[in-house]
């Protein structure tokens, strides 16, 4: 599979007629192993080994209206109290982040209305933090530590 720049997890790939799938663990099942799963499914158990978010609270591939349209948001982490806390957007390592990927995310966030946002393509990451008083992005170093209420 494609390069990624953060820890390489076993995964569970597995090949069913003649096709790659990988296991969601959020989902529970196999899905089409795509440069985009790859990305997302690695950055999941990232979030999830590395940096201790609970699994009970993540959401993968969730559905969303935006202008009408139904969309999804890649991964979704809530808080204790049920609100969304951290919303990631992935795209395939060979696709640059760009700013049109941070508008799409930033769309995203303002039907789900998470505290922390980000975008990666396994390569590298923004994160961004939503000022509500503001109603303003600004950059956040490092990944959002999973708030503990």
């Amino acid at each position: 599979m494609e390069e990624i720049n953060i820890p390489q997890y076993d995964c569970q790939v597995k090949k069913i007629e003649g096709e790659l799938y990988i296991f969601d663990p959020i989902r529970r099942k196999n899905l089409v192993l795509t440069p985009e799963e790859w990305v997302r499914q690695h950055f999941l158990r990232y979030l999830l080994e590395e940096f201790n978010y609970p699994k009970g609270l993540m959401r993968t591939e969730g559905g969303l209206k935006y202008e009408q349209r139904q969309k999804r948001s890649d991964i979704l982490a809530y808080n204790r109290l049920g609100s969304p806390f951290f919303l990631v957007e992935c795209k395939a390592s060979h696709i640059p982040l760009t700013l049109e990927t941070l508008e799409q995310a930033c769309q995203y966030n303002y039907a789900i209305k998470a505290t922390y946002l980000a975008i990666t393509n396994g390569l590298e990451y923004a994160a961004f933090k939503f000022l509500s008083s503001e109603q303003k992005y600004i950059p956040w170093q490092g990944i959002p530590e999973f708030e503990k209420i």
